[in-house]
């Protein structure tokens, strides 16, 4: 992990500590993640995962939050040296860099719910059947009212991801 005090000098590699108009943080603090506007599910799910195992917002468990000229805005997830919340930390970054999800149940949920807010939202009926026609292996009707509700935009029941991807 790296302490934060480095980090915010050049969050984004274009950046200059003469630019930043804020206050400078402590130097015992360490960023666990990082998140900003345009953050993905994926990253929005391993924020909240880690941010729930290290126990919320303390003492020891900081957000700090910057403003950015690039992305809008940038959050560090930040554990203080020396804590137990360190120590669980230093775990969930060795997850990290063996697999980059904390939690499977919970970036399946969020996918699903992003999957099926854009079925209704990002697809008209027509566009609808050409997905199911070019996607029929994700797909599997009850009946024809089944497929009738998931083409008019009731609800989806294909793949998330790739629905996410298209």
């Amino acid at each position: 992990m790296e302490k934060l005090n480095k980090v915010y000098a050049n969050p984004s590699g274009l950046d200059s500590l003469s630019n930043y108009m804020g206050e400078t943080p402590e130097a015992d603090l360490y960023v666990v993640l990082y998140r900003n506007r345009d953050s993905e599910l994926l990253s929005e799910s391993n924020w909240e995962c880690a941010l729930k195992r290290l126990g919320g917002e303390s003492e020891t468990v900081e957000i700090h939050r910057f403003g950015h000229w690039a992305c809008g805005w940038l959050e560090y997830l930040c554990v203080r040296e020396k804590s137990k919340e360190y120590d669980e930390a230093l775990k969930i970054e060795g997850e990290l860099e063996s697999y980059p999800v904390l939690d499977e149940e919970d970036w399946s949920e969020r996918e699903d719910e992003a999957a099926q807010k854009g079925w209704e939202e990002w697809y008209n009926n027509k566009e609808r059947l050409e997905y199911v026609r070019d996607n029929p292996d994700q797909f599997y009707f009850h009946s024809f009212s089944d497929m009738l509700a998931q083409i008019r935009g009731k609800y989806f029941c294909g793949y998330a991801s790739e629905l996410l991807r298209g």
